[in-house]
């Protein structure tokens, strides 16, 4: 793997400091914010500068309008550079998302619209997420023959419960702000326009407290509400790319890209 990029070299993300208080902005809004390879390598290494900086004691993560993130670059999975084009074997959990969970930082998520795939798992390994009343959020791996990963496996059930996790797992269904508000999966919904302001507001007020009390406040969280992902963070990227050389996952692509319903035979 190349080595991460320096925050001036970003391409597919901004990054920016103000007030102990790191903003982490996907950009790539003609793309709805989908990722390539670029976009994960540049997410991780945000969070582990974020992480390393002692003048930064929290995170908001957003998406530049109009989307949160829309999970993968379907078409350049399909046509250019792609994740599946690693080994098989590879056991190692997705390194965006271990550095997003391994982040020693009180992360908020400022959910500004769609929130899908993988976008929905980034969301979900903030300690908080806010939305506009324009987000929408949904684990859609099943629809491409795939798992999910940390995020839904873990995260997941322990906010909104094992059952009703499994049904956004088991059918890929999209819920609105209101909805996600209802289960829990969000602590609150504003108006567009106050999305940014109301998380900024708050990572000041959390950012006002003692640095080291945050960061085992953290700790404490994480290891009696969730546990440790590197285990399941294994299994599950094993899993995925075990599921990439399915004919169901490439059904499931091919049938996305070419606006039709999918014809799943098991295989």
């Amino acid at each position: 793997m190349p080595p991460l990029p320096e925050p001036r070299e970003f391409a597919c993300v901004l990054y920016t400091v103000r007030d102990h208080v790191a903003e982490i902005t996907l950009d790539r809004p003609e793309r709805r914010n989908a990722l390539n390879p670029r976009a994960y390598r540049e997410i991780e290494a945000a969070f582990r500068q974020a992480g390393a900086d002692d003048g930064v004691r929290c995170i908001v993560v957003s998406g530049a309008d109009p989307a949160f993130c829309s999970g993968e670059d379907v078409k350049e999975m399909m046509t250019g550079e792609s994740r599946t084009a690693e080994p098989v074997a590879r056991r190692e959990p997705t390194p965006a998302a271990m550095a997003a969970l391994d982040c020693e930082k009180p992360v908020i998520a400022a959910v500004n619209g769609a929130a899908v795939g993988w976008g929905m798992e980034l969301a979900l390994y903030a300690d908080v997420r806010i939305a506009s009343e324009k987000a929408v959020f949904a684990e859609l791996f099943i629809k491409r023959g795939l798992i999910c990963d940390v995020g839904g496996l873990l995260r997941l059930p322990a906010l909104v419960g094992p059952a009703k996790a499994a049904e956004l797992l088991f059918t890929g269904d999209a819920i609105d702000a209101r909805e996600a508000l209802r289960i829990g999966l969000v602590s609150e919904v504003v108006p567009h326009d106050a999305l940014l302001p109301r998380a900024g507001a708050l990572a000041d007020r959390i950012a006002a407290n003692p640095p080291l009390a945050l960061r085992y406040m953290k700790e404490g969280l994480r290891r009696t509400a969730y546990g440790d992902p590197h285990e399941i963070g294994s299994w599950a990227i094993e899993t995925i790319y075990r599921l990439f050389e399915t004919e169901d996952h490439r059904e499931g692509v091919r049938a996305f890209l070419e606006k039709r319903a999918p014809k799943f035979t098991g295989r």
